[in-house]
């Protein structure tokens, strides 16, 4: 029964498809153009860039890192000696050397001495009446300003060297140099009031008047004077009368204190030693030559002269000034 149904619907699909095709009108030339697929053009092939060629690589014992270097240069047991020999040799200023606002330091061969400055102010480095200027070269000569001039004549004519910074939180170093002597200087610049002079005092040159003074004047020092145990740790401040000493020194024993030639015994004044309680004692002492010769050790004497308005001369010892003002703080 199925059957005969499905082999006629089949056959009628197969008559229906043959008349389908034979009513479709031949196609002109073109419309088959128009009709036809458009043409598939095959796209390039992705350019694939070369690789950069690869830097040279350096053996591995010779690509040290820069900052690696850097930190090793800077950690070196050379450079840490090198800071260290600075530290040691580097003065300070100490409260017990200023004569007024110039700060005193002793000359040592080799030592750094330190100038603080301001910007605005001009600091003024004195050197030794006579001394004759060579040169002076500065690490920084764009930031800080140095010049030169004289002050006095003939063998009491001094050279100063003259310094201003330009701004704060500079440093640099200074070296002068003079027909007897190097200084080498450490400057250093801040917002603070800066140092107003420095100076120097020279034991060397003490010991070789002591000794010339004992050769051309015996009566200027004891006998039995051990040149050796010579100590020149003192300062001279005050006025400056012509008696003005020149300098002070002792022996472990004896105090001398040399004043300038030509002293006349009219203008040589008496000498009075501070004690502990800052109150001023006689002392015994005399006169050879042009030296007082002091029998007895002192950490503060003072020289006065005159009457009424008295000109007073104070001779310190070195580290002395300070250590009595701490202790009057103390008690």
């Amino acid at each position: 029964m199925n059957k005969p149904v499905l082999l006629t619907l089949t056959a009628a699909l197969a008559l229906g498809a043959c008349a389908g095709q034979a009513a479709v009108p031949a196609a002109s030339p073109g419309a088959q153009a128009a009709l036809a697929p458009a043409t598939l053009v095959p796209e390039a092939p992705p350019r694939i860039a070369a690789p950069a060629a690869a830097a040279p690589v350096s053996p591995a014992w010779l690509r040290v890192p820069e900052r690696r270097e850097h930190s090793r240069r800077r950690s070196s047991p050379a450079l840490a000696r090198v800071s260290a020999a600075n530290w040691e040799a580097l003065r300070e200023p100490s409260r017990d050397r200023y004569s007024g606002a110039m700060q005193t330091y002793p000359w040592t061969e080799g030592s750094l001495y330190r100038l603080y400055t301001a910007p605005g102010r001009v600091s003024d480095i004195a050197l030794q009446p006579g001394e004759a200027l060579v040169s002076v070269a500065a690490g920084d000569t764009v930031r800080w300003v140095i010049g030169d001039t004289t002050s006095g004549a003939g063998a009491t004519r001094r050279v100063h060297i003259l310094v201003k910074p330009s701004e704060a939180s500079l440093s640099t170093n200074l070296l002068i140099a003079t027909d007897r002597r190097v200084y080498h200087v450490q400057l250093e610049s801040s917002p603070g009031g800066g140092m107003s002079s420095i100076a120097w005092s020279y034991p060397d040159d003490a010991l070789l008047a002591v000794r010339g003074a004992q050769a051309a004047e015996p009566v200027a020092a004891a006998e039995g004077l051990a040149i050796e145990r010579l100590n020149f740790g003192y300062r001279v401040d005050g006025d400056r009368p012509p008696w003005r000493p020149v300098r002070a020194f002792d022996d472990g024993r004896q105090v001398f204190i040399e004043f300038p030639p030509g002293l006349a015994t009219n203008e040589a004044p008496p000498l009075f030693v501070r004690g502990e309680g800052g109150g001023a004692e006689l002392v015994n002492y005399r006169l050879r030559g042009r030296y007082y010769v002091v029998d007895r050790l002192f950490s503060e004497a003072e020289l006065r002269l005159g009457s009424g308005k008295q000109q007073v001369v104070r001779i310190v010892k070195d580290g002395e000034a300070a250590s009595r003002k701490r202790r009057g703080k103390s008690s």
